[in-house]
Formats: C-alpha cells, sequence, structure tokens
C-alpha cells in the first residue's frame, strides 16, 4: 500500500529537473534550482543528508582541506554566521554543517531520503527521463542531474571467504552511525589510503592489538591542526568575496595555499631542506606548494620524496617497519597525498603490527580471522578501509540509459568520456555534477560543485529562454575534450602512479586518468567561453525537431 501511495506522489507530476543524491552537490543544486522557479526533487539512498560526509563517520575523518574553505560560497550570510571549530574539520562537524545548511534553506521538503535510484531512461519522444527506484517508483523529470559523488562507491577487496569471518567487519565508507568501541578487541586494518591513515591511530589508541595490512604505502603529511582562533576566522570572513575569487581563478586547485614561484631546483639543497622544513611543520597538503613543479619535474618531485621519506625513517623507530612504510612505487602526491594526525608514530606502539602484504599476501578470510603469508592472524574485528570505486562507480551502478538504448556503463568501458565531465555524448538533459573530465577531486570539491550547479542553472535557464527542450554533447566536441584532458594529465606526473584517479585500485577497470589537471581557473574560463558561444560543442533543440532526427 506505502509503495502504491509513493508511486501515485512521484507519478502525479512531471518534475523540471530530478537531482539523484543529497551532498554538497544535490543540496546546492536543489536551492539554486528553486531561486530560479524550476520544481525539482532530490532523491537520496540514506536515512539523512550529508553523501560522502554521512557515510565515512570512522574515527578520525576530517576534510583535508581547511575548514574556512571547505564551505559554501553561494549565501554571504551563511559564511559570516557559521563558525568552525577546527583548522581541518572532522566529519562530524561537517555533517552539522550540512545539515545547518538543508535546515537554513528549507531543502528537506523537497528530498526524498532511504530511496535509491536503480535506472535512469530516457525517452526520445517526449524528451523526459524516467528514473526508478529500488522498490519500483517511478519519477518523470524533463532533466536528470547526477550529484552522486566521485567518493560514494565504497568496495571491498576480492578476498576468498571474507563471508564467513565470525567477528565484526567494518568498512570505513559504511560506517556504524554509532561510535564503535574497541576496547579490548584485536583488529585486522586492511587498507593504508586516507581513510586508514586516518583511522588507524585512533583505533589502535583504544583496540588491544592492531595489525595493518598494508599493500601500497603511501605518502602523508601532518596537518598540525589546531583549534579555529578568532583572529585566523576574522581574517576569513572580513574578506571571503576577495578570498574566495582568488580561489576560484587560482591556477591549481580552488584552495589558497601559500604558493610558491620557484622550482625545486632553482635553489641550493639547504635552501630546499628548509622550506620543506617549515611547510613540513606548519602541516596540511601546504606541502606539496613548497616549489612550482614538484608535479611537473620529476627531479624536483624527488628531492620532496626524499625528504619525506627521511622523516619516516626518524619518527618510526623500528627500521624494518620504517622501510616497510617507505613509498616508492610512485612520485609524492601522483596518489593522492595523505594529511595525517601521528600515523606513522603509531607503528612505534606495542600493540600495532605492520604486514607488508606485497611480500605476505593475503589468502583467505577465515573464521576466526585471515591467513597471509603462510601465517593464521585471529581478530575480533575486520575494518576494510579499501577505498572507492572513484569518479564513475556511483554512475555506473545505476542502469542508465541514453538515446537508443545506450547504456552508460556500457559507454564506458573503455573507459569514462565526457565533455567537460558535465554531458555524455547520446545522453540528453543529463548533467553530471563534477563528473570524469572535471577538476573534480584534484580541486577544492565545494568550489567546482559551486561552479558546476551555475552552470548547470544558466544552461537550463537559457534553454527555457530560448524556448528550447535538449541540451546534449556533440560526440566530436567531447572526443576533443577528452584528448584535452588526457594532454593536460600527460604534462604531469599524475599518470605515472596505478592510483584511483587511474581507476587502477579496481580489477578489469579501464585505465584512464579521469580527472582534469588543467587548471580550475583554466577550465572555469573554458566553460564559461563555451556558454557564452551558445553552448559550443553541445546541440541544443526543440522537441519537435529532436523528435524528427530520431525518427
Amino acid at each position: 500500500m506505502e509503495q502504491r501511495k509513493r508511486e501515485a506522489r512521484f507519478n502525479a507530476e512531471i518534475l523540471d529537473v530530478v537531482i539523484v543524491g543529497a551532498g554538497f552537490a544535490g543540496l546546492y543544486m536543489l536551492h539554486k534550482l528553486r531561486t530560479l522557479g524550476f520544481s525539482a526533487k532530490v532523491f537520496e539512498a540514506a536515512e539523512d543528508v550529508g553523501g560522502t560526509w554521512y557515510w565515512n563517520r570512522y574515527p578520525g575523518a576530517r576534510c583535508d582541506v581547511e575548514s574556512v574553505q571547505y564551505s559554501y560560497s553561494f549565501d554571504p550570510a551563511l559564511e559570516q554566521e557559521w563558525r568552525w571549530s577546527e583548522r581541518f574539520a572532522t566529519q562530524p562537524e561537517i555533517l552539522r554543517y550540512i545539515n545547518h545548511v538543508a535546515d537554513r534553506f528549507d531543502l528537506r521538503r523537497d528530498i526524498v531520503l532511504n530511496t535509491r535510484i536503480k535506472a535512469a531512461e530516457f525517452d526520445e519522444k517526449s524528451g523526459h527521463w524516467t528514473l526508478t527506484t529500488a522498490d519500483g517508483a517511478a519519477i518523470e523529470s524533463r532533466f536528470c542531474v547526477m550529484a552522486t559523488g566521485c567518493l560514494s562507491a565504497s568496495r571491498l577487496p576480492a578476498i576468498d571467504g571474507l563471508d564467513c569471518f565470525a567477528g565484526e567487519v567494518l568498512h570505513t565508507a559504511l560506517w556504524p552511525r554509532e561510535p564503535f568501541d574497541f576496547t579490548g578487541k584485536r583488529v585486522g586494518a586492511i587498507g593504508t589510503g586516507s581513510s586508514g591513515i586516518q583511522a588507524i591511530p585512533l583505533i589502535a589508541a583504544q583496540a588491544q592489538h592492531v595489525t595493518v595490512f598494508q599493500r601500497t604505502p603511501n605518502f602523508s603529511v601532518p596537518a598540525r591542526n589546531w583549534d579555529m582562533t578568532d583572529d585566523y576566522e576574522r581574517s576569513w570572513k572580513e574578506s571571503y568575496p576577495a578570498l574566495r575569487k582568488r580561489a576560484r581563478e587560482s591556477t591549481w586547485s580552488g584552495t589558497l595555499y601559500e604558493f610558491s614561484d620557484k622550482g625545486a631546483m632553482e635553489v641550493d639543497e639547504a635552501t630546499r631542506q628548509a622550506e620543506y622544513e617549515r611547510r613540513w611543520q606548519t602541516g596540511g597538503a601546504n606541502f606539496m606548494h613548497a616549489f612550482n613543479d614538484l608535479l611537473i619535474s620529476e627531479a624536483s618531485n624527488q628531492t620532496a620524496a626524499d625528504f619525506v621519506r627521511g622523516k619516516i625513517r626518524q619518527i618510526v623507530r623500528d627500521p624494518r617497519t620504517a622501510e616497510a612504510l617507505l613509498p616508492f612505487d610512485h612520485p609524492l602526491a601522483a596518489k593522492r597525498i595523505c594529511v595525517d594526525t601521528d600515523y606513522y608514530a603509531t607503528y612505534n606502539r606495542d600493540n600495532v603490527e605492520l604486514v607488508d602484504i606485497r611480500n605476505e599476501p593475503i589468502n583467505a578470510i577465515t573464521p576466526e580471522g585471515l591467513s597471509a603469508g603462510g601465517r593464521d592472524y585471529a581478530f575480533d574485528v575486520l575494518v576494510f578501509a579499501t577505498g572507492f570505486d572513484a569518479m564513475t562507480g556511483a554512475l555506473n551502478a545505476i542502469d542508465i540509459r541514453g538515446r537508443d538504448q545506450r547504456c552508460l556503463s556500457d559507454e564506458w568501458r573503455d573507459g569514462p568520456r565526457s565533455y567537460l565531465g558535465l554531458m555524455v555524448a547520446g545522453f540528453p538533459n543529463l548533467f553530471t555534477v563534477t563528473g570524469p573530465g572535471s577538476p573534480s577531486v584534484l580541486s577544492n570539491m565545494i568550489v567546482s560543485i559551486e561552479q558546476h550547479v551555475d552552470w548547470i542553472a544558466e544552461c537550463l535557464c537559457h534553454l527555457n529562454e530560448a524556448g528550447l527542450d535538449l541540451i546534449e554533447a556533440y560526440s566530436g566536441a567531447q572526443t576533443e575534450w577528452g584528448q584535452e584532458v588526457n594532454a593536460a594529465a600527460e604534462r604531469t606526473l599524475y599518470p605515472r602512479a596505478g592510483s584511483w584517479y587511474m581507476g587502477a585500485n579496481i580489477p578489469g577497470k579501464a585505465r584512464m586518468f579521469m580527472p582534469y589537471v588543467g587548471g580550475l581557473g583554466n577550465y572555469r574560463r573554458i566553460c564559461a567561453e563555451i556558454a557564452a558561444d551558445g553552448y559550443r560543442g553541445f546541440r541544443l533543440q526543440g522537441i519537435r525537431s529532436a523528435a524528427a532526427m530520431s525518427a
């Protein structure tokens, strides 16, 4: 009965826009469309809003962009009224902020929670999308905006026996709502990416024993977090408009750092080491901007990587453990550089052990724990910090079908193609917020989200004002943009790492560098110029001409 009621309610109206996902992108998209007079609803699989920050509530979860910058800029009053408590905000605080935004702008009345979208199909005759929920309800709309997030499709490794473990199994991206008590527990932690590096120190401080299973060591720099000071907060709030403008126009990532105007090899060794040390003590990803060529010059990158490796050897007392923690298989930051609090020092604890599964691979999960390198381990809890099917996973999990029943996951089998990371050829009126082919995960996500939402909203207004119904990327424009994305990546050291930026963490996934690294300011300029030039590279149509073309 309840399902029939829901179907009747959803099918009673044809919405202008359906938005999938109620994280930062979905909330701002809803707010923006409302202010412009569009009818819209958000559909969210979780029990509440928050997106990534709803699901990733593991111990130590924290943003590595400063809180004063990792926040919305669309409302000056919101900027002034919200007070962050720390330099780098924790997951609970970010989630409180997101809920505050949802309440402040009365967004919840147009958000449908506990509702997973399983399919989306474009009808060429009507020019509408029909989205189907997991329980069979259907929603019809003119446009569809996928605000599904870049890091929202969690993954478990394919290890034999996973279902037979008798203890607790946790994943950092699917953490219980209530805090988990590790007191007295024997814990096996699998994965040492960003989530693992944040979680392991806090788990180790509570658990009886923690065994960390590491496949690939990662570079990490200290956060040096601190409580927000009145002076620092004031310095941002008094200058937000100018600072936000600088961030949007930045040649890098939309985050304001202390940028250097010199290459690492332009200074002598003593000056170089002193600068690395200063940045290390200051903390955060600002370290990566000690010199302006660390992601371009292999020689320069090597000097920074050697410095971090030297710090690991200084911090970790056991030489064997220290050597196992040293990354040598990729340039510094070609994989996501991590920002930690006491991660390396955690290996000095008596109750922490590191197992290098490159040399001692995990053979199977057992009822008691797991088997690795011919040794059996007994655990009460297994914690998987094994990341995501990034950039494309959440989209491919939905059966999205465009013209001629084209399936998006089939179109992307050899790697994702898009035009500007905003649209895909063959899928009219379907937008992706921070999709592959845009700066997305290599930028301040809030800055990129706001730019995409604003661009999409202005596009819909243009269509309405021009009496048009459809917008679709030309395949030729998409191909040219893909070439630009690849060319930008090849000018850097990023493709030299088998990272999740490349899809390398997912067995069988096509290797392709997915984000655009040509600079956020440059990307924004390109998007603006394309829109100003009548949406160059897009086909804009009315329903009648579109129907005639497809007949």
